[in-house]
């Protein structure tokens, strides 16, 4: 027996994150009638300009023009999106690294973090939920944060002992953390690349990036979603201050990525329905067999 609809959350750091990780995916399953939820920790205050085709001195209220990015890219993904509300962390440089500032997200309990996530599972009853593996996908201080803080508020959204006032208890039914920017992906694309005539933009990156095999057999599902690449591109250059149109993210040619690796990468970490792995599916198990809705 089918759910409908189908709810998907998907837990992101800053605003730019739901574009730059899993956006494809998420623009095919809003296509398919799935409702998506982008849940984003901080407001990417202390985010850098890191566009050269725009000038940071014109910019008088960063948070602002930041919430207005995510706007426009949450209109393109055609998804819900929720605002945690904590305060971003910055990226500490130095060595050794400053602190972290006081009162941003990376310092906050995460029992306390928790709570207005756990607020959010219990309200969207989301069926599926993604989030970031222990290393945050990359060791920024907000992105294992908000690792930390989804682990927390997975498990205890289900529990009733758990956040009482924060509404009734939810079970999630499938947690994924994303693997989009894998070791694989980066040798097929660079290898595609090369055999075009064309420069990889993966190259300095891989001849320092020590291949891990047990690292990337964590993938355990891979979705299917080549088509709406160019969806994942209109809405990373939404977020205008974050992404160069003429840089890194553009790089490689759309017939190389679609031919080469049409799909974004999940490794399943739990799941409360029967499975089968390898998935091309973040709802496999949940299509034909009941679950709450």
């Amino acid at each position: 027996m089918s759910v409908e609809p189908l709810r998907l959350m998907h837990v992101h750091a800053h605003p730019d994150d739901e574009s730059s990780k899993g956006a494809a995916t998420t623009a095919k399953y809003v296509a398919e009638g799935v409702d998506v939820t982008v849940v984003t920790c901080t407001g990417g205050e202390r985010g850098d300009v890191l566009n050269p085709k725009i000038d940071p001195a014109t910019i008088d209220d960063i948070q602002a023009v930041r919430r207005a990015e995510m706007e426009a890219a949450r209109e393109i993904l055609g998804v819900h999106q929720d605002w945690l509300g904590f305060v971003d962390s910055g990226w500490p440089e130095g060595d050794p690294k400053p602190p972290l500032p006081e009162g941003c997200f990376a310092l906050v309990p995460v029992e306390e973090a928790a709570e207005p996530l756990v607020r959010l599972i219990r309200s969207v009853r989301p069926h599926v939920m993604t989030t970031y593996d222990e290393r945050g996908g990359y060791p920024h201080p907000d992105h294992i944060a908000c690792h930390n803080v989804s682990m927390e508020a997975y498990r205890a959204a289900a529990d009733p002992e758990r956040y009482p006032d924060a509404g009734e208890p939810w079970q999630v039914a499938k947690l994924y953390f994303h693997h989009t920017f894998n070791r694989p992906r980066a040798v097929a694309i660079g290898e595609a690349m090369e055999a075009a005539g064309l420069v990889s933009p993966y190259a300095e990156r891989l001849a320092q990036w020590k291949p891990d095999p047990a690292w990337d057999a964590r993938i355990t599902t891979r979705v299917p979603c080549g088509e709406y690449f160019e969806v994942r591109d209109r809405a990373l250059l939404a977020h205008a201050t974050q992404i160069d149109p003429d840089g890194f993210w553009f790089a490689v040619p759309m017939e190389i990525q679609q031919a080469t690796w049409p799909h974004e990468d999940f490794e399943l970490v739990e799941s409360h329905v029967p499975t089968e792995l390898p998935e091309t599916d973040l709802f496999a198990g949940l299509r034909d067999a009941p679950w709450p809705a």
